[in-house]
Parts: C-alpha cells; sequence; structure tokens
C-alpha cells in the first residue's frame, strides 16, 4: 500500500491543470457576484481614484520658512517700574522672529537684586523702634539692605512651605556652602528666626533681595489682545520644484498695513492676538494672566494637476497646554530673565522678571500631487487583483456553501485519462447527475 501511495504521488507531479468555464444557472450566487463586482469598482473609483487621487504621485517632503513680526505698544504704570511704555523691543521673546514667539502678557519684577546674604524665606512689616536699620548694610538678623529699600522696613522671617529646604531650628540645619533645593542660593551656616520664634530660615549667599511671589492679578500687558502678529510662509515641494508664499503678491504697499486676515482675505497673514487665541477656544485675558501655548497650523493640501492659483493655505488654531488644569500647580506658561547693570561704585545689580504669556508655535505641512502613470497602473492592477478575489469568494460560496454545491462541484472538477473516457472514482463527482438524481443534496 505504501508503495502505491508513494507510485500515485509521483505520477500526480506529471499531472496537468487547466480551467474549465462553467456557466452556473443560480441567481444567487450570480446576484452576489455583479454585487462584490460592484463594490468593488466603486471603492476603485470612488476612493482610490476620486478622493485618494491615486493616479497622483505625491510629494511630502515640505520645505518650509516661518518668519514672524509684531506690532503693538502697551503703558503700564506700577510701583517697581513706574509709568512705563512697551513695545516689541520689550515683551517679544525671541525678537529674531521664528516659528516660535512668546508674548508677554503678565510679570512680577524684583528690582535692585545684587550679590548678598539674606534671609531664603520672609516677608516685610514695619520695623521696630528699638531695631532700627541703616540702608546698605546688614542688620543683626543677617538680611542685606540696598540704598534702594526704604529705611522704614526690615526683613521678617517666618517658616515657608514653598522651600522646605531652608526651614531651620539651629545653625546646624543649615549647612555652609550647601545649595537650597528649589531655593535660590547657598546656605552660609546660619539659622535667622524672628522674635524668639522657635522655627527660622536659613541665611543664604544669592542675588538679594530673593524673587518676589505675588503676581498681579490681572494682567499687566492685558492689551496685548489687540497687538497683531505678521506670519509669513514660504514653502516649497522639491520633487515637483514648485513653491510658494501665504502673501498675496501686489505692488500695493499699503495692502499688509490695512488689511487683516478673514475669509474675504485668506492670503493677508496678519492676525490678530486675541482672534487667535478665540479660534483657539480660549479667553485671550485668562490665558494673559497665567501663560499658556497656543498652535498654529498652516496646511498646504496642493493638486499640481490645476492651476498654481487653487493652492492654498488653510489655518487652524488649537490651544497646546492643557486647558482643563486651570487650577494646577503646573497650569500656564512662564520663566525668568534678568536685565543687568553697574552703579558708579562698580557694583553690579540686577532687575529680575518672571515673565508670564503666550507662547505660539506655528507649525507647517502638506503634501502635493501630480498625474503619474505609474502609480495610475499599479492601483488599477490592484483593482483587477480585487475584482479576481471577489470571483474566488463566489467560488467558495457555490462549491461549498450552498445545498447543490456537490453538484456544482462535480461539474467544475473533472478527471480525463488519455484513453480519452472518463473516468472518476465517485459517481456523485462525475458531474452527469441532475440535481433530481442527487436527491436534493
Amino acid at each position: 500500500m505504501g508503495q502505491v501511495a508513494w507510485k500515485a504521488l509521483f505520477l500526480s507531479l506529471f499531472d496537468y491543470k487547466t480551467e474549465k468555464y462553467v456557466i452556473a444557472k443560480n441567481k444567487k450566487v450570480g446576484v452576489l457576484y455583479r454585487v462584490v463586482q460592484l463594490s468593488i469598482l466603486a471603492y476603485l473609483v470612488g476612493w482610490v481614484f476620486v478622493v485618494k487621487k491615486g493616479y497622483q504621485d505625491t510629494d511630502t517632503s515640505l520645505q518650509s520658512s516661518v518668519i514672524t513680526k509684531l506690532k503693538g505698544v502697551a503703558f503700564t504704570n506700577t510701583s517697581e517700574l513706574g509709568e512705563r511704555i512697551w513695545d516689541v523691543a520689550d515683551y517679544v521673546i525671541p525678537p529674531q522672529g521664528e516659528s516660535v514667539f512668546f508674548v508677554m502678557t503678565n510679570l512680577i519684577v524684583t528690582p535692585n537684586q545684587r550679590q548678598a546674604t539674606c534671609a531664603e524665606v520672609g516677608r516685610t512689616e514695619p520695623l521696630d523702634p528699638q531695631t532700627p536699620a541703616k540702608p546698605g548694610v546688614r542688620t543683626d538678623r543677617g538680611h542685606f539692605w540696598s540704598n534702594k529699600e526704604r529705611k522704614d522696613e526690615r526683613q521678617v522671617f517666618f517658616p515657608s512651605a514653598s522651600i522646605p529646604d531652608a526651614l531651620c531650628d539651629k545653625d546646624t540645619d543649615c549647612r555652609e556652602g550647601e545649595a537650597v533645593v528649589a531655593g535660590n542660593g547657598v546656605k552660609t551656616g546660619r539659622c535667622l528666626k524672628d522674635r524668639g520664634s522657635t522655627r527660622g530660615t536659613c541665611e543664604i549667599l544669592a542675588w538679594c533681595p530673593v524673587e518676589k511671589r505675588s503676581k498681579p492679578k490681572k494682567p499687566l500687558l492685558g492689551s496685548a489682545e489687540n497687538f497683531t502678529v505678521y506670519i509669513k510662509n514660504s514653502i516649497r515641494f522639491p520633487k515637483f520644484k514648485f513653491s510658494k508664499m501665504n502673501v498675496l503678491a501686489t505692488d500695493n504697499e499699503s495692502y499688509l498695513k490695512s488689511c487683516r486676515y478673514s475669509q474675504e482675505h485668506p492670503y493677508c497673514p496678519i492676525f490678530v492676538l486675541g482672534n487667535i487665541v478665540r479660534w483657539a477656544g480660549g479667553d485671550f485675558q485668562e490665558m494673559a494672566s497665567q501663560g499658556g501655548v497656543i498652535g498654529i497650523q498652516i496646511e498646504w493640501n496642493c493638486d499640481l494637476d490645476k492651476a498654481p492659483s487653487e493652492c492654498n493655505p488653510h489655518y487652524s488654531f488649537s490651544r497646546l497646554d492643557n486647558k482643563s488644569a486651570e487650577t494646577s500647580i503646573s497650569s500656564g506658561y512662564n520663566f525668568r530673565f534678568a536685565k543687568y547693570y553697574r552703579d558708579a561704585e562698580g557694583v553690579d545689580y540686577r532687575t529680575l522678571i518672571k515673565a508670564y504669556g503666550i507662547r505660539f508655535d506655528v507649525m507647517v505641512n502638506g503634501k502635493a500631487g501630480k498625474f503619474n502613470i505609474i502609480p495610475t497602473i499599479i492601483n488599477i492592477s490592484s483593482g483587477l487583483a480585487l475584482m479576481g478575489a471577489g470571483a474566488f469568494f463566489c467560488d467558495l460560496v457555490l462549491l461549498y456553501l450552498i445545498k447543490k454545491s456537490n453538484f456544482y462541484r462535480g461539474k467544475k472538477y473533472e478527471e480525463v485519462k488519455s484513453s480519452s473516457r472518463k473516468s472518476l472514482s465517485s459517481p456523485t463527482l462525475n458531474g452527469n447527475q441532475s440535481p433530481e438524481q442527487l436527491g436534493g443534496l
């Protein structure tokens, strides 16, 4: 038996199979086949060629440059700075006009800092008559008084949980030369206490007085809502050597001075900051107090089979920081910078500024497409292959899933020997029986 089986297997290697076309008069399978064909055809024409433009070659390697320029002037009157005019050189960071720029809308100013020793944590209150302090010298409690400070105030030290590493009970708690974690300076080895308090704060060597912690409730530069920003975007698709800008090509020099971006003026890239924040779903005055991040998306989707004038930029705006965490300790956006100067005696001073504001991120992406015969042929071939898959699916239904599948299977598969006489091992598979003879199988 084993030799016979191996012999039959060996001889089957030399068999030749050819297609036999059988027309099955079965309406259900015929309707299914046409539905599958129409579905594949609709997918190929509607989705592949019309929606996805499968006949085009695409270029997504967009090359882009962004230049920004802000305009606007604000006026403030504070105790630290007095009356002051703010222009773009003061509130725009960085000044180069890059794709990411920051507009300062609120700030905490700590003026006249110099390197000296002072308390890490403290606040001011009226000075006791018995303990006068002179400007420019250290008090018996270790606080440095600058020439700019008032004579009727002194530093009083209260323990604060905001800088736990600065809390102390005795001098040994303030190890000399050790930096204060999340603090402002280096410990000097002294623990400063006030009026017999059991707890105090470490004395530090730092820029004194330390930074103020009170922030204005209303943004100082809230009028920045009416400032404008000019966003110039140049793009290029290297594969097709196509370039364009988002600025209207005109010789009218006054156009950009008077226009504002709108649906009627899509090629006037001058935006009002308040409008940008509103389009992003935010409130400008609310964001100006704590700060935030706004994304400006410029999308270029160009069909280069059409005229170049049909390739237009599309703008969208979104808030990128977590606006649902308004009360969170990590909400908003801020950073610090300082302005340095030196007095006539050669002493270095600085004004420390903690700046709150809105950061704008300009992001550009897009793609271009143009007719090419290669992707067209590839997608048509894929559609024809799907047609073959549809026919294969209908064959499975006809030969294995319906009630009379044995009958159709016998008609489709037939073994023919060289004697030209049909010989089948099973009479149920020779294809010569009628459905009545099959007994309704």
